[in-house]
């Protein structure tokens, strides 16, 4: 049984882990995914380990992927409804070539083994040793990225929020913006539009990993969605709660191909 599949493949949740069956899933289904590969949690824990056949393995089963290569976790109870493990878990982007990818696979598996992840699965209640696949996907240089929650993950409202910038969607996930926060109603009309502050962008650089742009003064306090990006947004949260059910938490980016779906998991409770 093989220990890489394309994502589209990727189905069993005890070797795969949840976000790699979850992105297989909206690829079965026709979401906008990007392309890209899932790696077995058994097999990851060997290249972690340095295991040469391991390595072999995987360079071999991904090397037709077009790079340079997002690199994220997949932990087997990740990306649930009462654990989503944001911020514990490594994704790493910009993995410039198949030379560094076992280096960031690693990276990934140590992550989800720091003092910091085994609190955080502790403070939840989880107190197994973690599982933890991978998901290897051809990395984009996106416009504009952010997340949406299809109903208002504070209120409860049935409503969808927004909130986005420019460049790579970890300037949002990481706080480095003030995004630009809209809300629409489940029709995709606008009930809320109030322009961010994104002084920077996250961008790929040449030779692999990430940098911060200073942005220009005009794009600082623009919107960086339009009408037409908004309600491409609104279809793609009716398409995922059509797969997935109700109460989403998206990660998404608009890039040459138009919109991408990051990510799609249930929207976490608060916790303790």
């Amino acid at each position: 049984m093989s220990r890489v599949v394309p994502l589209e493949a990727a189905e069993e949740l005890a070797r795969f882990g949840a976000k790699a069956v979850g992105l297989g899933q909206a690829l079965r289904d026709g979401l906008p995914v990007p392309s890209g590969f899932a790696l077995a949690a058994d097999l990851v824990e060997a290249v972690a380990s340095g295991d040469d056949d391991a390595i072999a393995e995987v360079l071999a089963a991904v090397g037709g992927l077009a790079g340079p290569l997002a690199v994220r976790s997949s932990a087997i109870d990740e990306d649930g409804a009462a654990a989503s493990f944001a911020g514990q878990h490594l994704t790493l982007l910009n993995v410039p070539s198949l030379d560094a990818l076992a280096a960031a696979v690693r990276d990934v598996w140590w992550s989800a083994n720091s003092d910091s992840a085994i609190s955080y699965r502790k403070r939840v209640g989880l107190f197994s040793r973690p599982s933890v696949g991978v998901v290897v996907q051809t990395l984009l240089s996106p416009v504009s990225a952010g997340v949406m929650f299809t109903r208002n993950p504070v209120t409860g409202v049935d409503e969808r929020v927004i909130e986005a910038s420019w460049g790579l969607g970890e300037a949002v996930v990481a706080g480095l913006v003030i995004p630009d926060h809209i809300c629409l109603d489940r029709a995709g009309l606008v009930r809320e539009c109030r322009p961010g502050y994104k002084t920077v962008a996250i961008r790929p650089l040449a030779g692999g990993g990430t940098r911060q742009e200073t942005l220009p003064g005009e794009l600082v306090e623009r919107l960086c969605l339009d009408d037409a990006q908004l309600q491409a947004l609104n279809r793609l949260a009716l398409r995922c709660e059509e797969v997935y059910g109700p109460g989403r938490d998206l990660e998404w980016a608009f890039a040459d191909d138009g919109l991408v779906l990051l990510q799609c998991r249930a929207i976490t409770k608060a916790g303790p």
